[in-house]
């Protein structure tokens, strides 16, 4: 059995993946400078924070731009963008910062799937 990939899924694969890489930026900026620069004034933490969200934006743009033009509506844009956002932050938070594993982290994922589900059911 053969599995059609349709233009609509095509570019959320796209939007997907644009916007994984944007969060692995914006998760840096935002907090990698906690472990990295916590010695340095907050100002100089500012401007590398600002430097690599840079980057984060040269890419997120884009992808809100081709999901946006492929269908994605502003909402499933958002719930996409923020479980990205959580299925990212729980690995660096355990393993980049060493923070404690809680079951908090698996309670707030259950949350966004259904959120997930809220916001793409027809």
């Amino acid at each position: 059995m053969e599995t059609a990939v349709t233009p609509n899924m095509l570019v959320y694969l796209k939007t997907v993946g644009l916007l994984i890489a944007s969060n692995l930026f914006m998760t840096i900026a935002w907090y990698g400078h906690l472990k990295n620069m916590s010695g340095k004034h907050w100002l100089i933490a500012a401007v590398a924070s600002w430097g690599i969200a840079l980057f984060e934006y040269l890419i997120q743009v884009p992808a809100n731009r081709i999901g946006y033009a492929g269908g994605l509506t502003l909402a499933q844009l958002k719930i996409t963008q923020e479980v990205i956002t959580l299925s990212l932050f729980v690995p660096f938070s355990l393993l980049y910062m060493g923070e404690k594993f809680k079951w908090n982290f698996v309670w707030a994922g259950l949350c966004m799937v259904g959120a997930v589900y809220f916001m793409f059911r027809k």
